[in-house]
């Protein structure tokens, strides 16, 4: 791992990033104290199904097992009588 000031590292940032590019790391130092690392990325776009795989692990969502119940896909769609439009309107002048 390359240590660097940020002076330095500021001039030769070209030469840093090729470094890095080929798979080193940089350490950024403030008078000698570590303040960064910079790393190679492992991959430039995260796809869905990663996405996904990582929300799963952290408990935020619950991935389907696919498919669509048959029940479901049976079912029509209720109709419903009048037009949504009017009723609301006819609602609000009741309210008046």
């Amino acid at each position: 791992m390359k240590k660097a000031k940020i002076a330095e590292l500021k001039n030769s940032l070209s030469r840093y990033l090729d470094h890095v590019r080929d798979g080193g790391q940089v350490l950024v130092m403030d008078r000698d104290t570590p303040v960064a690392r910079i790393l190679p990325v492992e991959s430039v776009s995260e796809g869905a199904d990663d996405r996904l795989d990582r929300l799963e692990r952290r408990g935020v969502i619950r991935k389907g097992r696919g498919g669509v119940p048959a029940w479901l896909g049976r079912r029509r769609p209720t109709r419903l009588k009048g037009s949504v439009l009017g009723d609301l309107l006819a609602e609000r002048k009741e309210s008046w």
